[in-house]
This record gives C-alpha cells, sequence and structure tokens, in this order.
C-alpha cells in the first residue's frame, strides 16, 4: 500500500493523520467502521434536510418559503463551518462533532434544494441520483484499479481543487463590491463547461478520499479516526452534490 502525500481534501491530510497516528490506542481504525459512520452521518444529513425542505413547502407561498428557511440557511451554514473547523483541528472530537456537522449540512442542503426544486421541478432527484452514481462510479474504478492514485494523479487534483478554490474566493470577493462574474453564474456554453470541469474535480476527490482513509487504516490509525474519515468524505459529497445540482440548474434554465 503505498504512503499517500497529500489530499486535496482539508479534512484528510497526511499531517492530520500522521499527527494522529502518533497518539494511536489499542483499538485502529477500519474501512468498515468508517463506512458505516459514513452511512450514520449521511442519514442525519437526510433526516436534517427534510425538516428545511419541509418548512419551505409547507409554506404558503414560495416567498413565505424563502422567508422560512433563511434563518436556517444561516444557521445550517455558519453551524457547518464552525464544526467543521473543530473537526479539522481536533480530531479526536470526531465522535461528536462529525453528527453535528451532518445536521448543519442537512439544514443547508435542505433549503437549498427546496429553492432550487421550486424553481426547476425535479432538480433534486436528479442531483441525487447523479450524485450517487458518480460515488459508485468512483468506487468502482478505484477499486477495480482503473484509476490509479500516483503522486502525479494527487499532485494534479490538489492543483484543479486550489484553483477552483481561488476562482471562487475572487468571485465572493468580486461580489462584495457589486460585481459579478458572469462564466461562473450564468448559463452559457463556457459557464456550463466550467461546471462539468468544478464536477469532474469533485469527483476526483472522492478517489484520494477512498484511498486516503484506506490507506490510514491499514497503517493503524487510531480508532476515532473513522469519525474524521467520515467527516472527510461527507465534505466532499457535499461539495459534489452542490456543484451537480448548479450544473443542472444552468441547464435548465436554458429549456
Amino acid at each position: 500500500m503505498m504512503n499517500l502525500t497529500k489530499s486535496s481534501n482539508p479534512a484528510l491530510s497526511e499531517r492530520v493523520f500522521n499527527r494522529e497516528h502518533a497518539t494511536a490506542s489499542s483499538e485502529v481504525m477500519t474501512v468498515n467502521g468508517t463506512v458505516n459512520k459514513t452511512a450514520l452521518s449521511l442519514l442525519l444529513v437526510i433526516a436534517a434536510a427534510l425538516f428545511t425542505w419541509n418548512k419551505f413547502f409547507n409554506a404558503a407561498t414560495p416567498e413565505s418559503g424563502m422567508s422560512a428557511v433563511v434563518p436556517w440557511l444561516a444557521i445550517g451554514g455558519i453551524g457547518g463551518f464552525i464544526t467543521a473547523l473543530v473537526t479539522i483541528f481536533r480530531p479526536k472530537s470526531g465522535g461528536v462533532s462529525t453528527p453535528i456537522y451532518a445536521v448543519f449540512e442537512g439544514l443547508l442542503l435542505g433549503g437549498l434544494s427546496a429553492v432550487f426544486e421550486s424553481m426547476y421541478s425535479g432538480i433534486v432527484m436528479r442531483a441525487v441520483a447523479l450524485t450517487l452514481a458518480v460515488f459508485a462510479a468512483m468506487l468502482f474504478f478505484y477499486r477495480s484499479g482503473i484509476i490509479k492514485v500516483t503522486r502525479k494523479f494527487m499532485l494534479g487534483v490538489f492543483a484543479a481543487t486550489a484553483g477552483i478554490a481561488l476562482v471562487y474566493f475572487v468571485s465572493f470577493i468580486a461580489g462584495l463590491f457589486g460585481a459579478q462574474l458572469g462564466f461562473l453564474y450564468g448559463n452559457s456554453n463556457l459557464s456550463i463547461g466550467i461546471s462539468l470541469v468544478v464536477v469532474a474535480v469533485a469527483a476526483l476527490n472522492l478517489v484520494l478520499d477512498f484511498s486516503f482513509i484506506e490507506t490510514s487504516a491499514a497503517q493503524g490509525a487510531p480508532k476515532y479516526m473513522e469519525w474524521y474519515g467520515a467527516f472527510g468524505l461527507m465534505v466532499t459529497l457535499v461539495w459534489l452534490y452542490l456543484e451537480i445540482l448548479r450544473l443542472l440548474s444552468k441547464l435548465a434554465s436554458r429549456d
């Protein structure tokens, strides 16, 4: 098993795994344990998402529905960001912080999904189905060896992810001054092409996550790192889902 040196997912960095490995107890991380904790975390995401989803669609009008979910979107976004930082800087807290993070992300995703669904009927189920399909495909490609996690591959995905993060950051700063980067948010061929690239990079991050989790388990990382591995995988899945949702909305807006 190769010793990975990088992951473009900040939650699954070698620095964190090496630091926590140094404090390993007699109980060690396993792939099955991480899978189980990931499944539990995703169930929490779904449960919380249904809460804000129903808040929106139980309202009398889309406008009142938006007013009903905006506070929950803020809570989910801010709470998710804070708990993500806590989990990254203190992996031992993962058994508590990861489920809390899942709930916050569910509140955010449920509200955002409801807004998109009100605009484009059926888009959420298509986004969920495509996210699951991409996840299954990436897992198959990884397990079958079709995609090999080499150092060059890791560096390429890392560079692409960092580039995307930089563009989004510049877009955010520009938005504060009233400027909009149309090539990111419009429905032009260029905008759709960019979204396809971002979805592809997010999908490739899943391969790095699979490899990092498997390698860390093989190297005897401590048991609580299962929660941390589940957290890192969730971060990528949430990003992938949101990017697919944005891509589908761009395509739908052209009809």
